[in-house]
């Protein structure tokens, strides 16, 4: 018996229980096909994170460059945070995939 994550509600539960105990959602018993949803649904959140992160790092490239000449003022600070938080957010959501790879092998 191990604790696997609900497909419906993520949270633990037995691997031998009939249904969530939180969500009362069924399983069929076929753990594995389980423990696949989970993946790829935590594979699917994450790339969803880095697509974000990237998002906002090209967004704060475009408004630093907006009208052909490096920002100033205010235009500067938020396209500087932009860049930053989608450059650090994109690095941290590629570790995280990397290692939900390396934990399903």
């Amino acid at each position: 018996m191990a604790l696997i994550e609900c497909p419906v509600c993520r949270k633990r539960m037995s691997s031998k229980a009939p249904a969530c105990p939180h969500c009362e959602a069924k399983t069929s018993g076929d753990n594995g096909s389980i423990t696949r949803i989970s993946h790829i649904q935590k594979s699917s959140s994450l790339m969803n994170q880095s697509f974000m992160a990237m998002t906002l790092f090209i967004a704060g490239v475009v408004i630093w460059f907006w009208g052909g000449e490096p920002a100033e003022g205010l235009r500067a600070t938020i396209g500087g945070i932009c860049f930053v938080f989608g450059f650090v957010g994109y690095l941290i959501a590629r570790v995280r995939i990397v290692l939900h790879k390396r934990k399903s092998v």
